[in-house]
Protein backbone atom coordinates (compact mmCIF):
# COMPACT_ATOMS: atom_id res chain seq x y z
CA UNK A 1 0.00 0.00 0.00
CA UNK A 2 0.99 3.75 -0.39
CA UNK A 3 0.47 6.27 1.66
CA UNK A 4 -0.21 10.42 0.51
CA UNK A 5 3.60 10.84 0.70
CA UNK A 6 4.09 8.68 -2.22
CA UNK A 7 4.23 10.52 -5.98
CA UNK A 8 5.16 9.10 -8.73
CA UNK A 9 4.07 6.34 -10.49
CA UNK A 10 2.99 4.08 -6.91
CA UNK A 11 6.20 4.82 -5.81
CA UNK A 12 8.36 7.24 -3.66
CA UNK A 13 11.83 8.14 -6.23
CA UNK A 14 14.12 6.22 -4.20
CA UNK A 15 11.85 3.06 -2.54
CA UNK A 16 10.28 -0.28 -3.58
CA UNK A 17 7.35 -0.36 -5.19
CA UNK A 18 4.19 -1.03 -3.19
CA UNK A 19 5.79 -0.11 0.27
CA UNK A 20 3.79 1.79 2.97
CA UNK A 21 5.78 4.21 4.62
CA UNK A 22 5.17 5.91 8.08
CA UNK A 23 5.15 9.06 8.83
CA UNK A 24 9.19 9.69 9.73
CA UNK A 25 9.57 8.28 6.22
CA UNK A 26 10.38 4.82 6.92
CA UNK A 27 9.09 1.76 5.01
CA UNK A 28 7.29 -0.77 7.23
CA UNK A 29 3.58 -2.17 6.97
CA UNK A 30 0.51 -0.90 8.47
CA UNK A 31 1.45 3.02 8.08
CA UNK A 32 -0.39 4.47 5.62
CA UNK A 33 -3.86 4.95 4.64
CA UNK A 34 -4.93 2.76 1.71
CA UNK A 35 -5.38 4.26 -1.75
CA UNK A 36 -9.20 5.62 -2.51
CA UNK A 37 -9.11 7.58 -5.93
CA UNK A 38 -10.84 6.37 -8.57
CA UNK A 39 -9.72 7.26 -11.98
CA UNK A 40 -12.43 10.20 -12.27
CA UNK A 41 -11.69 11.62 -9.37
CA UNK A 42 -7.84 10.88 -8.89
CA UNK A 43 -6.58 11.81 -12.84
CA UNK A 44 -9.89 12.79 -15.23
CA UNK A 45 -11.41 15.53 -12.37
CA UNK A 46 -7.52 17.21 -11.71
CA UNK A 47 -6.39 17.00 -15.51
CA UNK A 48 -9.11 18.49 -17.33
CA UNK A 49 -9.33 21.35 -14.16
CA UNK A 50 -5.83 22.08 -15.01
CA UNK A 51 -6.12 22.27 -18.38
CA UNK A 52 -8.95 24.58 -18.57
CA UNK A 53 -6.90 27.09 -16.20
CA UNK A 54 -6.39 29.00 -19.67
CA UNK A 55 -9.67 30.13 -18.52
CA UNK A 56 -8.24 32.37 -15.65
CA UNK A 57 -6.53 34.28 -18.98
CA UNK A 58 -10.18 35.37 -18.94
CA UNK A 59 -8.68 37.74 -15.92
CA UNK A 60 -9.91 37.27 -12.17
CA UNK A 61 -8.63 41.13 -12.82
CA UNK A 62 -11.31 41.97 -15.24
CA UNK A 63 -14.13 40.93 -13.39
CA UNK A 64 -16.22 43.61 -14.54
CA UNK A 65 -19.98 44.24 -14.53
CA UNK A 66 -21.96 46.50 -17.07
CA UNK A 67 -18.73 48.45 -16.44
CA UNK A 68 -18.88 48.52 -12.21
CA UNK A 69 -15.77 46.92 -10.38
CA UNK A 70 -17.02 44.14 -8.50
CA UNK A 71 -14.16 44.34 -6.79
CA UNK A 72 -11.36 46.77 -5.99
CA UNK A 73 -8.80 46.82 -8.58
CA UNK A 74 -4.95 47.61 -8.46
CA UNK A 75 -1.65 45.78 -8.02
CA UNK A 76 -1.96 45.88 -3.97
CA UNK A 77 -5.49 44.40 -4.22
CA UNK A 78 -4.62 41.65 -6.71
CA UNK A 79 -1.55 40.85 -4.56
CA UNK A 80 -4.34 40.69 -1.39
CA UNK A 81 -7.38 38.60 -3.74
CA UNK A 82 -4.39 35.94 -5.16
CA UNK A 83 -2.67 35.59 -1.09
CA UNK A 84 -5.91 35.12 0.14
CA UNK A 85 -6.87 32.56 -2.65
CA UNK A 86 -3.75 30.62 -2.40
CA UNK A 87 -3.98 30.25 1.09
CA UNK A 88 -7.07 28.66 0.58
CA UNK A 89 -5.75 26.10 -1.59
CA UNK A 90 -2.99 25.84 0.42
CA UNK A 91 -5.11 25.02 3.31
CA UNK A 92 -6.83 22.01 1.11
CA UNK A 93 -4.17 20.68 -0.24
CA UNK A 94 -2.67 20.60 3.77
CA UNK A 95 -5.15 18.23 4.99
CA UNK A 96 -4.85 15.96 2.48
CA UNK A 97 -5.75 14.13 -0.70
CA UNK A 98 -9.24 12.82 0.19
CA UNK A 99 -10.11 16.40 0.94
CA UNK A 100 -8.53 18.04 -2.11
CA UNK A 101 -10.43 15.51 -4.35
CA UNK A 102 -13.50 16.35 -2.70
CA UNK A 103 -13.14 20.06 -3.21
CA UNK A 104 -12.09 19.39 -6.66
CA UNK A 105 -14.85 17.36 -7.56
CA UNK A 106 -17.63 20.04 -6.23
CA UNK A 107 -15.53 22.70 -8.34
CA UNK A 108 -15.94 20.63 -11.74
CA UNK A 109 -19.18 20.68 -11.51
CA UNK A 110 -19.14 24.25 -10.90
CA UNK A 111 -17.11 24.54 -14.13
CA UNK A 112 -18.77 21.86 -15.78
CA UNK A 113 -22.27 24.17 -15.35
CA UNK A 114 -20.76 27.88 -15.82
CA UNK A 115 -19.51 26.22 -19.24
CA UNK A 116 -22.65 24.74 -20.11
CA UNK A 117 -24.44 27.68 -19.61
CA UNK A 118 -21.65 29.51 -22.40
CA UNK A 119 -22.44 27.56 -24.43
CA UNK A 120 -26.22 27.82 -24.96
CA UNK A 121 -25.97 31.22 -24.77
CA UNK A 122 -24.04 31.35 -27.93
CA UNK A 123 -27.23 30.02 -29.47
CA UNK A 124 -29.70 31.73 -26.83
CA UNK A 125 -28.42 35.38 -26.98
CA UNK A 126 -29.34 37.34 -30.24
CA UNK A 127 -27.19 39.99 -31.66
CA UNK A 128 -26.19 42.99 -29.04
CA UNK A 129 -23.62 45.93 -28.75
CA UNK A 130 -21.44 45.59 -25.87
CA UNK A 131 -20.12 48.69 -24.02
CA UNK A 132 -15.84 48.17 -23.49
CA UNK A 133 -14.13 49.77 -20.77
CA UNK A 134 -11.98 52.57 -21.83
CA UNK A 135 -8.95 51.80 -21.90
CA UNK A 136 -5.88 54.46 -20.19
CA UNK A 137 -4.07 56.58 -23.11
CA UNK A 138 -0.84 58.45 -22.79
CA UNK A 139 -0.02 61.38 -19.77
CA UNK A 140 -3.14 59.65 -17.82
CA UNK A 141 -5.53 60.45 -20.01
CA UNK A 142 -8.33 57.88 -21.22
CA UNK A 143 -8.53 56.60 -25.36
CA UNK A 144 -11.90 57.30 -26.83
CA UNK A 145 -14.46 54.39 -25.59
CA UNK A 146 -14.47 50.94 -27.51
CA UNK A 147 -18.01 48.83 -28.07
CA UNK A 148 -17.41 45.04 -29.55
CA UNK A 149 -20.46 43.48 -30.86
CA UNK A 150 -21.86 40.23 -30.62
CA UNK A 151 -23.43 39.09 -34.04
CA UNK A 152 -24.83 35.97 -33.67
CA UNK A 153 -23.81 32.96 -35.97
CA UNK A 154 -22.23 35.32 -39.05
CA UNK A 155 -20.28 33.91 -41.53
CA UNK A 156 -18.80 37.48 -42.25
CA UNK A 157 -17.72 37.09 -38.46
CA UNK A 158 -16.10 34.72 -38.84
CA UNK A 159 -14.09 35.19 -42.20
CA UNK A 160 -12.92 38.35 -40.44
CA UNK A 161 -11.50 36.75 -37.41
CA UNK A 162 -9.19 33.69 -39.41
CA UNK A 163 -6.50 36.41 -39.77
CA UNK A 164 -3.93 36.93 -37.21
CA UNK A 165 -4.23 40.53 -36.63
CA UNK A 166 -2.00 41.06 -33.54
CA UNK A 167 -2.41 43.74 -31.16
CA UNK A 168 -1.33 44.65 -27.89
CA UNK A 169 -2.78 43.20 -24.59
CA UNK A 170 -4.66 45.94 -23.08
CA UNK A 171 -3.07 44.30 -19.31
CA UNK A 172 0.77 44.80 -20.09
CA UNK A 173 0.62 47.18 -23.08
CA UNK A 174 2.95 44.83 -24.85
CA UNK A 175 2.57 43.61 -28.55
CA UNK A 176 1.41 40.31 -29.26
CA UNK A 177 2.66 37.84 -31.39
CA UNK A 178 2.56 34.21 -32.36
CA UNK A 179 4.89 33.10 -29.57
CA UNK A 180 3.71 35.38 -26.96
CA UNK A 181 -0.12 33.53 -28.12
CA UNK A 182 1.17 30.49 -27.60
CA UNK A 183 2.81 30.95 -24.42
CA UNK A 184 -0.79 31.97 -22.85
CA UNK A 185 -2.78 29.36 -24.65
CA UNK A 186 0.14 26.41 -23.76
CA UNK A 187 -0.73 27.00 -20.45
CA UNK A 188 -4.21 24.87 -21.26
CA UNK A 189 -2.04 22.15 -21.44
CA UNK A 190 0.41 21.84 -19.13
CA UNK A 191 -2.20 19.92 -16.62
CA UNK A 192 -1.46 16.97 -18.72
CA UNK A 193 0.64 15.78 -15.84
CA UNK A 194 -1.55 16.73 -13.31
CA UNK A 195 -2.99 12.87 -12.87
CA UNK A 196 0.53 11.63 -12.93
CA UNK A 197 1.23 13.04 -9.96
CA UNK A 198 -1.38 11.93 -7.80
CA UNK A 199 -0.54 7.95 -8.57
CA UNK A 200 0.24 7.89 -5.10
CA UNK A 201 -3.44 8.29 -4.13
CA UNK A 202 -5.07 5.98 -7.30
CA UNK A 203 -6.51 2.63 -6.96
CA UNK A 204 -4.52 1.49 -9.79
CA UNK A 205 -2.30 4.16 -11.10
CA UNK A 206 -0.80 1.77 -14.07
CA UNK A 207 -4.30 1.51 -15.64
CA UNK A 208 -5.84 4.80 -14.28
CA UNK A 209 -3.10 7.43 -15.23
CA UNK A 210 -3.23 6.24 -19.30
CA UNK A 211 -6.69 6.17 -19.63
CA UNK A 212 -8.01 8.91 -17.48
CA UNK A 213 -5.24 11.42 -18.85
CA UNK A 214 -6.32 10.12 -22.64
CA UNK A 215 -9.84 10.88 -22.11
CA UNK A 216 -9.16 14.27 -19.79
CA UNK A 217 -7.27 15.10 -23.11
CA UNK A 218 -10.08 14.33 -25.70
CA UNK A 219 -12.58 16.23 -23.35
CA UNK A 220 -10.66 19.05 -22.96
CA UNK A 221 -9.71 19.42 -26.61
CA UNK A 222 -13.08 19.16 -27.42
CA UNK A 223 -14.39 22.08 -25.46
CA UNK A 224 -11.99 24.23 -26.33
CA UNK A 225 -12.32 23.48 -29.90
CA UNK A 226 -15.79 24.01 -29.69
CA UNK A 227 -15.98 27.44 -27.82
CA UNK A 228 -12.80 28.24 -30.50
CA UNK A 229 -15.19 27.95 -33.14
CA UNK A 230 -18.46 29.86 -31.40
CA UNK A 231 -16.62 33.04 -30.32
CA UNK A 232 -14.81 33.30 -33.64
CA UNK A 233 -18.38 32.96 -35.11
CA UNK A 234 -20.45 35.19 -32.75
CA UNK A 235 -17.65 37.73 -31.44
CA UNK A 236 -16.07 40.32 -33.82
CA UNK A 237 -12.34 41.13 -33.40
CA UNK A 238 -12.79 44.37 -31.09
CA UNK A 239 -14.90 42.25 -28.68
CA UNK A 240 -12.08 39.54 -28.30
CA UNK A 241 -9.02 41.59 -28.15
CA UNK A 242 -10.23 44.38 -25.71
CA UNK A 243 -12.57 42.34 -23.09
CA UNK A 244 -10.98 38.78 -22.16
CA UNK A 245 -14.14 38.29 -20.34
CA UNK A 246 -16.54 38.65 -22.57
CA UNK A 247 -18.33 35.51 -21.77
CA UNK A 248 -19.91 37.04 -19.10
CA UNK A 249 -21.64 39.68 -21.13
CA UNK A 250 -23.09 37.28 -23.56
CA UNK A 251 -23.80 34.63 -21.04
CA UNK A 252 -27.67 34.15 -20.00
CA UNK A 253 -26.81 34.77 -16.42
CA UNK A 254 -23.52 36.73 -15.85
CA UNK A 255 -22.74 35.71 -12.16
CA UNK A 256 -22.42 31.88 -12.75
CA UNK A 257 -19.42 32.86 -15.70
CA UNK A 258 -17.94 34.48 -12.61
CA UNK A 259 -18.34 31.71 -10.46
CA UNK A 260 -16.63 29.29 -12.83
CA UNK A 261 -13.32 31.86 -13.87
CA UNK A 262 -13.00 31.74 -9.99
CA UNK A 263 -13.57 28.33 -9.58
CA UNK A 264 -11.09 27.05 -12.24
CA UNK A 265 -8.22 29.26 -10.90
CA UNK A 266 -8.88 27.83 -8.03
CA UNK A 267 -8.88 24.14 -9.56
CA UNK A 268 -5.60 24.69 -11.94
CA UNK A 269 -4.12 26.10 -8.29
CA UNK A 270 -5.43 23.21 -5.76
CA UNK A 271 -4.21 20.77 -8.80
CA UNK A 272 -0.68 22.02 -8.90
CA UNK A 273 0.07 22.50 -5.61
CA UNK A 274 -0.72 19.50 -4.44
CA UNK A 275 1.20 17.58 -7.64
CA UNK A 276 4.31 20.18 -6.54
CA UNK A 277 4.13 19.25 -3.27
CA UNK A 278 4.30 15.42 -4.00
CA UNK A 279 7.34 15.90 -6.22
CA UNK A 280 8.85 17.90 -4.16
CA UNK A 281 8.74 15.56 -1.02
CA UNK A 282 9.89 12.70 -3.31
CA UNK A 283 13.19 14.76 -4.25
CA UNK A 284 13.00 15.66 -0.03
CA UNK A 285 12.70 12.03 0.72
CA UNK A 286 15.76 10.94 -1.90
CA UNK A 287 17.65 14.01 0.04
CA UNK A 288 19.04 14.61 -3.47
CA UNK A 289 19.37 18.63 -2.34
CA UNK A 290 20.48 18.07 0.83
CA UNK A 291 19.24 21.02 3.55
CA UNK A 292 17.78 22.76 0.91
CA UNK A 293 14.48 20.63 0.67
CA UNK A 294 14.86 19.30 4.49
CA UNK A 295 11.71 21.06 5.28
CA UNK A 296 9.80 19.19 2.46
CA UNK A 297 10.32 16.13 4.39
CA UNK A 298 7.76 16.31 7.13
CA UNK A 299 4.76 14.75 6.93
CA UNK A 300 1.59 14.12 9.32
CA UNK A 301 0.61 10.86 11.28
CA UNK A 302 -1.23 9.99 8.32
CA UNK A 303 1.49 10.76 6.15
CA UNK A 304 0.15 14.04 4.14
CA UNK A 305 3.33 15.97 3.36
CA UNK A 306 2.40 18.88 4.25
CA UNK A 307 5.86 20.61 5.02
CA UNK A 308 5.83 20.17 0.96
CA UNK A 309 2.66 21.77 0.75
CA UNK A 310 4.07 24.67 3.00
CA UNK A 311 7.42 24.55 0.67
CA UNK A 312 5.42 25.27 -2.64
CA UNK A 313 3.00 27.48 -0.96
CA UNK A 314 5.82 29.72 -0.61
CA UNK A 315 7.59 29.59 -3.53
CA UNK A 316 4.09 30.04 -5.01
CA UNK A 317 3.42 33.53 -3.10
CA UNK A 318 6.88 34.91 -4.46
CA UNK A 319 5.58 34.29 -7.98
CA UNK A 320 2.33 36.44 -7.21
CA UNK A 321 4.36 39.68 -6.86
CA UNK A 322 4.99 39.76 -10.54
CA UNK A 323 1.32 40.61 -10.37
CA UNK A 324 0.26 40.36 -14.00
CA UNK A 325 -0.76 36.59 -15.79
CA UNK A 326 0.77 37.64 -19.24
CA UNK A 327 4.28 38.67 -17.69
CA UNK A 328 4.45 34.63 -16.01
CA UNK A 329 2.76 33.42 -19.39
CA UNK A 330 6.22 33.35 -20.88
CA UNK A 331 8.49 32.22 -18.26
CA UNK A 332 5.92 29.57 -17.12
CA UNK A 333 5.69 28.35 -20.08
CA UNK A 334 9.11 27.56 -20.78
CA UNK A 335 10.16 25.85 -17.57
CA UNK A 336 7.18 23.83 -18.35
CA UNK A 337 8.48 22.89 -21.53
CA UNK A 338 12.03 22.41 -20.43
CA UNK A 339 10.04 19.61 -17.89
CA UNK A 340 8.22 17.62 -21.21
CA UNK A 341 11.76 18.02 -23.04
CA UNK A 342 13.05 15.96 -20.21
CA UNK A 343 10.26 13.64 -20.31
CA UNK A 344 10.86 13.03 -23.67
CA UNK A 345 14.36 13.08 -23.62
CA UNK A 346 14.77 10.30 -20.47
CA UNK A 347 11.82 8.13 -22.74
CA UNK A 348 14.23 8.31 -25.81
CA UNK A 349 17.30 7.52 -23.75
CA UNK A 350 15.57 4.42 -22.67
CA UNK A 351 14.27 3.63 -25.82
CA UNK A 352 17.57 3.65 -27.08
CA UNK A 353 19.24 2.00 -24.89
CA UNK A 354 16.41 -1.22 -25.37
CA UNK A 355 16.12 -1.58 -21.50
CA UNK A 356 13.71 -4.52 -20.62
CA UNK A 357 12.15 -2.58 -18.12
CA UNK A 358 10.78 -0.12 -20.08
CA UNK A 359 8.02 -1.30 -21.88
CA UNK A 360 5.73 1.24 -22.75
CA UNK A 361 2.08 0.40 -23.65
CA UNK A 362 1.15 3.18 -25.75
CA UNK A 363 0.58 1.59 -29.37
CA UNK A 364 1.94 5.20 -30.94
CA UNK A 365 5.09 5.61 -28.83
CA UNK A 366 8.04 5.25 -30.79
CA UNK A 367 12.01 7.22 -30.50
CA UNK A 368 10.73 9.16 -33.72
CA UNK A 369 7.88 10.87 -31.23
CA UNK A 370 10.64 11.34 -28.46
CA UNK A 371 12.69 12.79 -31.02
CA UNK A 372 9.67 15.07 -32.10
CA UNK A 373 8.63 16.09 -28.64
CA UNK A 374 12.36 16.90 -27.77
CA UNK A 375 13.02 18.90 -31.22
CA UNK A 376 9.58 20.91 -30.84
CA UNK A 377 10.04 21.73 -27.32
CA UNK A 378 13.40 23.32 -27.50
CA UNK A 379 12.38 25.29 -30.66
CA UNK A 380 9.33 26.58 -29.20
CA UNK A 381 11.37 27.30 -25.80
CA UNK A 382 13.34 29.76 -28.11
CA UNK A 383 10.56 31.36 -29.89
CA UNK A 384 8.85 32.26 -26.84
CA UNK A 385 11.75 33.68 -25.06
CA UNK A 386 15.03 32.98 -26.06
CA UNK A 387 16.54 35.01 -22.33
CA UNK A 388 14.31 32.46 -20.69
CA UNK A 389 14.86 29.10 -22.62
CA UNK A 390 18.62 29.80 -22.24
CA UNK A 391 18.11 30.53 -18.80
CA UNK A 392 15.98 27.44 -18.12
CA UNK A 393 18.89 25.31 -19.72
CA UNK A 394 21.53 27.00 -17.93
CA UNK A 395 19.65 26.13 -14.59
CA UNK A 396 18.81 22.65 -15.96
CA UNK A 397 22.36 21.65 -16.38
CA UNK A 398 23.38 23.38 -13.23
CA UNK A 399 21.04 20.95 -10.96
CA UNK A 400 22.76 17.71 -12.88
CA UNK A 401 25.99 19.01 -12.79
CA UNK A 402 25.27 19.69 -8.50
CA UNK A 403 23.41 16.15 -8.59
CA UNK A 404 26.19 14.46 -10.57
CA UNK A 405 29.19 15.64 -7.90
CA UNK A 406 26.69 14.44 -5.02
CA UNK A 407 26.02 11.19 -6.28
CA UNK A 408 22.84 9.96 -6.83
CA UNK A 409 21.50 7.35 -4.80
CA UNK A 410 23.43 3.72 -6.64
CA UNK A 411 19.39 1.95 -6.32
CA UNK A 412 18.80 4.22 -9.50
CA UNK A 413 20.31 3.06 -12.05
CA UNK A 414 22.43 4.96 -14.88
CA UNK A 415 20.87 4.98 -18.46
CA UNK A 416 24.61 6.23 -19.23
CA UNK A 417 25.30 2.64 -18.40
CA UNK A 418 22.49 1.58 -20.43
CA UNK A 419 23.33 3.44 -23.34
CA UNK A 420 26.98 2.52 -23.04
CA UNK A 421 26.22 -1.65 -23.15
CA UNK A 422 23.89 -1.25 -25.62
CA UNK A 423 26.46 0.35 -28.08
CA UNK A 424 29.34 -1.59 -27.31
CA UNK A 425 27.70 -4.74 -27.77
CA UNK A 426 26.38 -3.91 -31.26
CA UNK A 427 29.60 -2.70 -32.45
CA UNK A 428 31.31 -5.65 -30.60
CA UNK A 429 28.93 -8.15 -32.78
CA UNK A 430 30.42 -6.35 -35.53
CA UNK A 431 33.91 -7.49 -34.63
CA UNK A 432 35.08 -10.43 -37.03
CA UNK A 433 38.62 -12.07 -35.88
CA UNK A 434 38.56 -13.33 -39.65
CA UNK A 435 38.89 -9.81 -41.41
CA UNK A 436 42.08 -9.15 -39.04
CA UNK A 437 44.80 -7.83 -40.40
CA UNK A 438 48.48 -7.72 -39.37
CA UNK A 439 48.96 -3.80 -39.92
CA UNK A 440 45.78 -2.58 -38.02
CA UNK A 441 47.34 -5.21 -34.97
CA UNK A 442 47.10 -3.54 -31.58
CA UNK A 443 48.57 -5.31 -28.24
CA UNK A 444 46.68 -7.30 -26.17
CA UNK A 445 48.17 -7.83 -22.42
CA UNK A 446 46.70 -9.81 -19.70
CA UNK A 447 48.35 -9.42 -16.13
CA UNK A 448 48.41 -11.85 -13.58
CA UNK A 449 48.58 -10.27 -10.51
CA UNK A 450 48.89 -12.02 -7.17
CA UNK A 451 48.96 -9.68 -4.97
CA UNK A 452 48.10 -5.81 -5.96
CA UNK A 453 49.40 -3.97 -2.81
CA UNK A 454 52.91 -4.46 -4.25
CA UNK A 455 51.66 -4.79 -8.05
CA UNK A 456 51.01 -0.95 -8.56
CA UNK A 457 54.39 -0.15 -10.20
CA UNK A 458 53.59 -3.13 -12.55
CA UNK A 459 50.28 -2.10 -13.01
CA UNK A 460 51.37 0.93 -14.63
CA UNK A 461 54.36 -0.44 -16.77
CA UNK A 462 51.79 -2.39 -18.52
CA UNK A 463 49.21 0.55 -18.83
CA UNK A 464 52.20 2.21 -21.08
CA UNK A 465 53.17 -1.25 -23.05
CA UNK A 466 49.68 -1.56 -24.36
CA UNK A 467 49.67 1.91 -26.88
CA UNK A 468 46.10 1.66 -27.01
CA UNK A 469 45.71 -2.18 -27.28
CA UNK A 470 43.41 -4.17 -24.56
CA UNK A 471 45.09 -4.40 -21.00
CA UNK A 472 43.01 -6.88 -18.61
CA UNK A 473 43.57 -7.84 -15.02
CA UNK A 474 43.92 -11.18 -14.15
CA UNK A 475 43.56 -13.02 -10.64
CA UNK A 476 43.29 -16.41 -9.08
CA UNK A 477 40.98 -17.33 -6.17
CA UNK A 478 42.45 -20.81 -4.96
CA UNK A 479 38.98 -23.15 -4.27
CA UNK A 480 36.39 -25.48 -5.14
CA UNK A 481 32.66 -23.72 -6.01
CA UNK A 482 31.09 -27.23 -5.06
CA UNK A 483 32.65 -27.12 -1.80
CA UNK A 484 31.90 -23.32 -1.01
CA UNK A 485 28.15 -21.81 0.16
CA UNK A 486 28.47 -18.77 -2.61
CA UNK A 487 31.22 -17.67 -4.96
CA UNK A 488 33.82 -15.88 -3.43
CA UNK A 489 34.89 -13.90 -6.46
CA UNK A 490 32.01 -11.34 -6.98
CA UNK A 491 32.69 -9.54 -3.87
CA UNK A 492 35.93 -8.87 -4.68
CA UNK A 493 35.41 -6.94 -8.09
CA UNK A 494 34.44 -3.54 -6.02
CA UNK A 495 38.29 -3.59 -4.52
CA UNK A 496 39.66 -4.52 -7.83
CA UNK A 497 37.90 -1.59 -9.70
CA UNK A 498 38.94 0.83 -6.59
CA UNK A 499 42.12 -0.71 -7.35
CA UNK A 500 42.17 0.52 -11.66
CA UNK A 501 40.55 3.93 -10.59
CA UNK A 502 43.57 4.36 -8.09
CA UNK A 503 46.17 3.52 -10.06
CA UNK A 504 44.62 5.38 -13.38
CA UNK A 505 44.88 2.60 -15.26
CA UNK A 506 42.72 1.55 -18.59
CA UNK A 507 42.09 -2.14 -17.86
CA UNK A 508 39.25 -4.18 -17.43
CA UNK A 509 39.06 -6.75 -14.31
CA UNK A 510 39.02 -10.59 -14.81
CA UNK A 511 38.67 -12.50 -11.70
CA UNK A 512 38.20 -16.54 -11.57
CA UNK A 513 38.11 -19.68 -8.67
CA UNK A 514 40.21 -22.51 -9.48
CA UNK A 515 41.74 -25.33 -7.88
CA UNK A 516 45.04 -24.02 -8.80
CA UNK A 517 46.72 -21.08 -10.25
CA UNK A 518 47.62 -23.12 -13.12
CA UNK A 519 44.46 -23.82 -13.94
CA UNK A 520 43.07 -20.37 -13.55
CA UNK A 521 45.66 -18.69 -15.70
CA UNK A 522 44.66 -21.38 -18.45
CA UNK A 523 41.26 -20.02 -17.65
CA UNK A 524 41.49 -16.43 -18.09
CA UNK A 525 43.93 -16.65 -20.98
CA UNK A 526 41.24 -18.44 -23.02
CA UNK A 527 37.76 -16.15 -22.06
CA UNK A 528 39.77 -12.62 -21.49
CA UNK A 529 39.68 -10.78 -25.18
CA UNK A 530 36.69 -9.19 -27.22
CA UNK A 531 36.45 -12.23 -28.74
CA UNK A 532 36.14 -15.82 -28.01
CA UNK A 533 39.23 -16.46 -30.26
CA UNK A 534 41.61 -14.28 -28.70
CA UNK A 535 44.98 -15.65 -27.03
CA UNK A 536 46.46 -12.91 -24.65
CA UNK A 537 50.15 -13.14 -23.87
CA UNK A 538 50.65 -12.61 -19.89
Amino acid sequence: MASENSPLLAYRLLGDEGVAFSANGAGGPGGASARKLSTFLGVVVPTVLSMFSIVVFLRIESAKSNGLHVLPQGYGWSLLYGSLLLGLVGGVCTLGAGLYARASFLTFLLVSGSLALVLVSFVAVGPRSIPLTPRPGPNGSSLPPQVGHFTGFNSSTLKANLGAGYAKDYTTGAMMNFASVFAVLFNGCTGIMAGANMSGELKDPSRAIPLGTIVAVAYTFFIYALLFFLSSFTCDRTLLQEDYGFFRAISLWPPLVLIGIYATSLSASMSSLIGASRILHALAQDDLFGVILAPAKVVSRTGNPWGAVLYSWGLVQLVLLAGKLNTLAAVVTVFYLVAYAAVDLSCLSLEWASAPNFRPTFNLFSWHTCLLGVASCLLMMFLISPGAAGGSLLLMGLLSALLTARGGPSSWGYVSQALLFHQVRKYLLRLDVRKDHVKFWRPQLLLLVGNPRGALPLLRLANQLKKGGLYVLGHVTLGDLDCLPSDPVQPQYGAWLSLVDRAQVKAFVDLTLSPSVRQGAQHLLRISGLDSDSHLPS
